[in-house]
C-alpha cells in the first residue's frame, strides 16, 4: 500500500488513537519528530459530526482520539504505539484517571492491515512483559471515520498551560513522554 505524499514530498501515514482525554494525547504526539499534525477529534461511534458536549454525554459511541499524521521514515507506527502505551493506562476499561465513560476508552483505530498486525503484536508483547497488574483492554478496531473536534480543542495544552487540568493532568504526561522519549522529540 502506498502512502500519500505531502507538500514537502515526504510520505505520510495516519494513526487514530484513543487513550483518555484527547488533549493529553495531542500534547505528547505534537512534540515528536516525524509527526506533522496531531488533531483532537472523535472516532468509533454512530453519530455523524458529533459535538464535544454530545461525546461527553457518552451516548454517541465515539471515543476522544488524536488523529496523528506522521512520516513513517522518521517515526514508525510501532514507535507511536510505544509512546501511546507509556502515556495512558491501557488496563482500565472506559476510564483514564478521573475521566470515566466509553468516550475515554483505550482504542487503536487501525487504517491498514499492517497497522492492525503491529497493534496486535505490541499489545501481545506488552501483556507478556507483565508491565501492568491487569491485562490490556485496548480495542484494536478498524478505522471508519474521524470527526475533527471544535477549534478550541486543538492544541489545547499549548494554548492553556496555566489551566488547572493542564497543570495537574496533562503536564505530567508530557513530562513523562519527554523524559522517556527524549531522542524522539522535535528540537526547540
Amino acid at each position: 500500500m502506498s502512502n500519500p505524499i505531502n507538500q514537502t514530498g515526504t510520505s505520510q501515514e495516519v494513526a487514530t488513537l484513543g487513550g483518555g482525554c484527547f488533549w493529553c494525547l495531542d500534547a505528547v504526539f505534537a512534540d515528536l519528530k516525524g509527526v506533522e499534525k496531531a488533531e483532537s477529534g472523535y472516532s468509533g461511534g454512530a453519530v455523524d459530526h458529533p459535538t464535544y458536549r454530545q461525546v461527553c454525554s457518552g451516548t454517541t459511541g465515539h471515543a476522544e482520539v488524536s488523529q496523528v499524521t506522521f512520516d513513517p521514515k522518521v517515526i514508525s507506527f510501532r514507535e507511536l504505539l510505544e509512546v501511546f502505551f507509556t502515556i495512558h493506562d491501557p488496563t482500565t476499561l472506559n476510564r483514564q484517571g478521573a475521566d470515566e465513560g466509553t468516550q475515554y476508552r483505550s482504542a487503536i483505530f487501525y487504517h491498514t492491515p499492517e497497522q492492525k498486525g503491529t497493534a496486535e503484536q505490541v499489545v501481545q508483547a506488552l501483556n507478556a512483559k507483565g508491565i501492568w497488574d491487569a491485562p490490556i483492554v485496548t480495542e484494536v478496531v478498524p478505522f471508519k471515520k474521524f470527526y475533527r473536534a471544535e477549534d478550541n480543542h486543538q492544541e489545547y495544552y499549548k494554548n492553556n498551560t496555566d489551566q488547572p487540568y493542564c497543570r495537574v493532568v496533562i503536564a505530567p504526561k508530557v513530562a513523562k513522554a519527554r523524559k522517556h522519549f527524549l531522542e524522539k522529540l522535535k528540537k526547540g
